[in-house]
């Protein structure tokens, strides 16, 4: 044990007395954190949009001033023609153009149907469907306040409407940022867990330390217990002060228990300091480890339905996220922080990472030793 305590010991002063090490540690997840949950927000605001009214009517005018009134939608231009619409789309001016054809008013009341042409630049296919989305409500609102303000004879009311009445559990305001900010803070202590054990063992390498002490008569457990201990505290350090400041930033709500969001991050962090750890034993320098689990982690990342949902993946896709440890995560803090989840609503999370843990390190341990 006291041969364990010195190698930890050890450990934290290299990593304190290396001065570019700390803002690494302790100053860019968090800024990461703070820059990437304001970033990433799929609610689409600032839409350029182009209208054409050749119809001129008061239809045509309460339809503008719908849009006029909506926060999503910049109007930059109100065109003459389709043609230029268009032009302003290729020339980037525009996102979004709504035409609204001469007669319009007119047909509606005569013939009670009456057609305008939404046209959107959907080289950004996300951004292109959710502003088709909100153009279509806003004329979707403005049909229904139309048809009331008619007067209709006996016999030709509208037919009636059904009204949807809704709400949204967990997350009232829909605010975008209670769904990234868990997953994000994922994200960092993975990174941090992953690259600083997998570089710390193949700096031992390259100075050529390794050899020294594989000879003398401290046994392999004790020193894979005392390099990878230190970054264990570590990332739970900065999931500590990641909790903070979405807490105090953010107003991320905590509706869970804590103790389990602790209880599975040490756990997590064996099976991310196991992979780090395994990608030592498989690299000689720490430019090739340092490459080698940026490529394993994006792809984890990309795949963990942090940033787009893992149901709407391709079905091998989907079977691909049941091995990937970022997703469980990922979905764990969410359903802990915004839903409340008890122990027994996630323990099967806590029985695949466990799992997971193990095998990575035994096949990390056996690794080292056969290279040792």
């Amino acid at each position: 044990m006291r041969t364990i305590l010195f190698i930890i010991q050890k450990e934290f002063i290299q990593i304190f007395r290396n001065k570019g090490m700390l803002p690494i540690l302790f100053v860019m997840p968090f800024i990461q954190l703070i820059l990437l949950s304001y970033a990433a927000d799929y609610e689409v605001k600032n839409i350029k949009l182009n209208i054409i009214d050749n119809d001129m009517s008061h239809a045509s005018r309460l339809i503008v001033s719908k849009f006029q009134a909506n926060k999503h939608f910049d109007i930059v231009h109100f065109g003459a023609s389709a043609k230029q619409g268009f032009d302003d789309l290729n020339a980037g001016e525009a996102d979004l153009f709504v035409h609204i054809p001469m007669g319009f008013e007119k047909k509606l009341i005569q013939e009670k149907d009456g057609s305008i042409q939404i046209t959107a630049d959907a080289v950004n296919g996300v951004k292109a469907s959710i502003a088709t989305g909100y153009a279509q409500n806003i004329i979707a609102s403005f049909n229904k306040q139309f048809l009331k303000s008619l007067k209709h004879p006996v016999g030709m009311m509208p037919k009636p409407a059904i009204d949807v009445t809704y709400s949204n559990w967990y997350n009232p305001q829909l605010n975008y940022k209670n769904f990234m900010v868990p997953g994000i803070l994922v994200m960092l202590v993975t990174m941090i867990g992953a690259f600083l054990s997998g570089m710390n063992i193949v700096k031992e390498k390259e100075d050529g330390t390794i050899e020294q002490l594989n000879v003398t008569p401290i046994k392999k457990y004790q020193f894979i217990i005392g390099k990878l201990t230190p970054f264990w505290i570590l990332g739970m350090i900065i999931l500590t002060i990641g909790l903070v400041i979405g807490k105090i930033i953010f107003a991320i709500p905590m509706v869970g228990s804590l103790g389990l969001i602790y209880g599975f991050t040490a756990i997590y962090l064996l099976l991310i300091l196991g992979l780090g750890f395994f990608i030592s034993t498989i690299t000689t320098t720490q430019q090739q480890a340092l490459f080698l689990a940026w490529f394993v982690l994006v792809i984890f990342i990309l795949m963990s339905g942090l940033m787009t949902p893992i149901e709407s993946m391709p079905k091998w896709a989907q079977v691909l996220t049941k091995f990937n440890p970022i997703a469980w995560f990922v979905e764990f803090n969410r359903r802990v922080l915004l839903k409340g989840s008890s122990f027994l609503d996630v323990k099967y999370f806590f029985f695949y990472i466990a799992i997971a843990a193990v095998v990575m390190n035994v096949a990390a341990v056996a690794n080292y030793r056969k290279r040792a």
